[in-house]
């Protein structure tokens, strides 16, 4: 059964209201009438869905979009397909952001799962969907609508929000939140683990930022493993993923929109920015900060505290900060090894300083 999903959705809205309420620009009065339903990636849009450009990296999915309507800046207006209306904006990341909230509302006020639970004055809601073998201890929380699986553990004091799903055999530990997920079986989470909160999503300007509301999910596949107090955002329009068979270490955050692909290690205090894809059996070093909209190829390792800026091709070992090669990383290492220690060689001159 397809899941209904977690964020109501309001609307469909016509693109004369949208761009009136965005600050943007129709240029044919007849354009102004056209219906939409939704908002999404340019990827993923079609005829009855808005979405929007800000970054140039993604002109090859705007020449290819099938977006009923586009918001976009002025200087990339001409490449916008013929298919698709333009709805020209000189911001059209903060345009994006008042367009979410006008369809997506209620994601401006989240909903908790103690709220929905003690509508009926217990901690379980009486809509929750519990197997026959899952064990749920004093003080845990299960929201409106949740599923549990036979043989999941859930923890004293962890929250399970509105309409998740966990599946079999799996564990959620002591203080744990979950909410906008769906989770597979054999999953363990540890004590402590955030999942599914916002991303940070903010349209900066001159006036103040404008919270993007996050309308994606987290999904969680079979037979991954999150260590304490790490953190899962959920997707901003995509979802953000962690394949199966990963193992996540402590204290590490994953931003929205990430793909972790299957069988990857994380290690403690990780950082990867929003929308950034791992391949498969990636390796991470613990204190390594990704930035975001990156691709780190299948089997690539990252040498603890580096700091990733550029794509790393699959099967490559990269160092430092910034990251580069591991090859090239040691060089480095060593040349100026060489030149400190050569430094250190020299004698004193005549008033005792060092050269």
């Amino acid at each position: 059964m397809q899941h209904p999903g977690f964020i109501d959705r309001a609307g469909p809205f016509s693109l004369g209201e949208i761009a009136s309420r965005t600050g943007g620009e129709v240029a044919a009065p007849d354009d102004a009438k056209l219906l939409l339903h939704d908002v999404r990636a340019l990827a993923d849009a079609g005829p009855s869905d808005l979405s929007f450009i800000d970054n140039r990296r993604y002109v090859s999915q705007l020449a290819t979009t099938r977006a009923g309507a586009c918001l976009v800046a002025p200087a990339l207006a001409a490449k916008v397909p013929s298919t698709t209306i333009r709805i020209v904006s000189r911001a059209p990341y903060q345009a994006f952001a008042l367009a979410l909230q006008h369809f997506y509302p209620s994601s401006m006020r989240p909903r908790t799962a103690l709220e929905a639970a003690r509508a009926d004055g217990r901690l379980i809601s009486g809509t929750a969907e519990i197997e026959a073998g899952a064990i749920i201890e004093p003080g845990a929380v299960i929201g409106r609508e949740a599923r549990i699986g036979r043989g999941t553990t859930i923890a004293a004091g962890a929250v399970i929000g509105y309409r998740v799903h966990i599946g079999r055999d799996g564990f959620v530990g002591p203080g744990a939140t979950i909410t906008h997920a769906l989770v597979g079986d054999r999953v363990i989470l540890h004590a402590g683990v955030r999942i599914g909160q916002d991303g940070f999503g903010f349209a900066m300007g001159p006036k103040g930022h404008i919270k993007v509301p996050q309308i994606g999910r987290v999904i969680i596949q079979d037979d991954v493993e999150i260590g304490a107090n790490s953190t899962v955002d959920r997707g901003a329009l995509k979802d953000t993923i962690i394949g199966e068979g990963s193992k996540i270490d402590n204290l590490v955050q994953i931003g929205h929109n990430v793909v972790v692909g299957r069988h990857c290690v994380l290690v403690a205090a990780v950082a990867i920015a929003g929308s950034t894809e791992l391949g498969e059996f990636v390796v991470v070093g613990g204190q390594t900060a990704i930035a975001g909209h990156l691709k780190i190829g299948s089997g690539a390792q990252i040498a603890g505290a580096a700091g990733v800026h550029n794509n790393i091709p699959a099967g490559e070992r990269w160092a430092g900060t910034p990251a580069r090669p591991f090859k090239i990383f040691a060089r480095e290492v060593a040349i100026v090894n060489q030149l400190a220690r050569r430094g250190r060689a020299r004698p004193a001159d005549e008033t005792g300083n060092e050269d």
